[in-house]
This record gives structure tokens, C-alpha cells and sequence, in this order.
């Protein structure tokens, strides 16, 4: 199969899955129509994929990258407090946007191990950001010691976690900035035992 052929049918089933939980719930979500929307046999599907949960794993690859862009925000220029307001902002905002998607990745983490281990695997990578970014903070002297760096990003992010559950399952046209904002300040106090 020419390489170039096959990432062209990869991707097309993987936007084609994307737009079927435009509209449905993934165990709503037969392979056949995601293989028919892609314009690929069903044999096809299961060449690049094990299963509906595989393929999410794939599409849930992308939104990682986007959000250790908005991780790397943290060691970026401005105050403490911007650049972790930024990153919050961007993770929030970027998932708000494709909150199909990240509810699939719930239903599929919920239901495959293997997407369970990509998981956990991609937070472990957000908590070295952020444990290092503490340990950083409490070396120069701008935070105070406290609990072991890696444990706090951990109980952080998964903050970040439940919140993104939040905002998925948010009636339309909910303002949840407020609550953003109050994420934001819990990271503040939690690293500096203040707002920065």
C-alpha cells in the first residue's frame, strides 16, 4: 500500500469519526458508517484500528499535542499568574471547542485499558511540566516548601480533569469563566499560598 495512500484513508476515518460524535455518543457509533463517511471499506477501519476506542486513542493524540502547546506556555515570558491563567485558558477553551470529542475520550478511557494507559501516560507528561515548574518556583525562593511537587501537580490536574468533565457537560451558553477563574486561583494558592 503506498504510505502516502493509507495516511490519506487513516485521516479521513478519523474525521470521519469526529464528525459522527458531532452528533452521537460513541457507543452510538457503528464502524461501518464511520468506514462508509470515509469513503474505506470496513476491512479498512480495522487495518489502522482495533476498535472505536483505538480510533478516538488516535483523535485524543492531536488534542494532546494541542494541550502541551498550552503546557509550555508555563515556561513561557509574563508573570506566574498570566502564564498559568494562559495555559488554564487555552486547555479550557481548546476543549470547549470539541467537547464531542473529549466526551468520547471519557466514554472510550471508561471502557478500553489501553486508552486508560495513553491517558495516564499523557497526564503524567502535564504532571513533570508542572512539578517541575513548582520545584523551580520554591528553588528561587517565590514559593514556599510544601507538598512533594509531582503530588501537587497531580491533585492540580486532576482538577483540571474534573473540570474539563465540567465544561463538556455544560448546558449551552453556561458562563463558566467564574469557574475558571476560581481554577486559576487554587493553582495560585496552592504553589504560592496566595494569588501571585
Amino acid at each position: 500500500m503506498n504510505l502516502a495512500r493509507g495516511d490519506e484513508r487513516r485521516s479521513a476515518l478519523l474525521s470521519a469519526l469526529e464528525e459522527h460524535l458531532r452528533g452521537h455518543r460513541l457507543d452510538d457509533i457503528n464502524i461501518a458508517d464511520i468506514s462508509a463517511r470515509a469513503g474505506v471499506t470496513r476491512s479498512a477501519f480495522y487495518f489502522y484500528f482495533d476498535n472505536k476506542a483505538a480510533a478516538v486513542a488516535a483523535l485524543y493524540e492531536e488534542m494532546y499535542a494541542e494541550g502541551f502547546d498550552a503546557a509550555d506556555v508555563l515556561g513561557g515570558d509574563g508573570t506566574v499568574r498570566d502564564r498559568i491563567s494562559s495555559a488554564i485558558d487555552a486547555i479550557f477553551h481548546g476543549w470547549a471547542q470539541r467537547t464531542h470529542l473529549y466526551r468520547a475520550i471519557l466514554d472510550a478511557r471508561a471502557a478500553s485499558p489501553a486508552v486508560r494507559d495513553q491517558w495516564d501516560a499523557f497526564q503524567q507528561s502535564y504532571v513533570e511540566v508542572v512539578a517541575d515548574l513548582i520545584a523551580s518556583e520554591r528553588e528561587s525562593g517565590a514559593a514556599p516548601d510544601g507538598p512533594d511537587p509531582r503530588a501537587l501537580a497531580t491533585a492540580l490536574l486532576d482538577l483540571n480533569d474534573r473540570t474539563l468533565a465540567r465544561v463538556v457537560h455544560a448546558v449551552e451558553g453556561t458562563d463558566l469563566e467564574p469557574h475558571l477563574d476560581a481554577v486559576v486561583h487554587v493553582w495560585m494558592t496552592s504553589i504560592y499560598g496566595r494569588t501571585a
